[in-house]
């Protein structure tokens, strides 16, 4: 398992290329329903019910994105930003991050097993 732990760190390092990235503490990915719940709900006081009649959305659908159950659609995106006056990119790569992430380390083997295109054949 400690062999495929450091497989897939090898993996994310190839995508992420940020200076140093390689030293830092690998944390979870974080869920963009939890950025929604603890950075923008909680400390306004807003209940999913009335960021949900904000967004003229189902509550269901807020209230499950709070508990993690589903994602950020890019419609829910672009009302989220408009009512948190954030950009709806910030929404859709929270989504976007916790998926690859989350992918990568279901699918990390499978990855490790595809060989690169020779480097030869990019310069063409």
């Amino acid at each position: 398992m400690s062999d495929t732990i450091g497989n897939i760190e090898a993996l994310r390092q190839t995508f992420d290329t940020a200076e140093g990235a390689g030293d830092m503490e690998i944390m979870p990915p974080v869920h963009p329903g939890e950025i929604l719940r603890e950075e923008f709900m909680a400390p306004l006081g807003l209940t999913a019910g009335a960021v949900a009649k904000a967004l003229d959305l189902p509550r269901s659908r807020i209230e499950r994105i709070v508990r993690e159950e589903i994602g950020v659609s890019t419609d829910t995106a672009l009302r989220l930003a408009r009512y948190f006056r954030t950009s709806h990119q910030f929404w859709t790569n929270l989504q976007a991050h916790f998926e690859s992430e989350s992918l990568l380390a279901e699918i990390g083997p499978d990855l490790e097993r595809i060989e690169p295109v020779p480097e030869q054949a990019q310069a063409a």
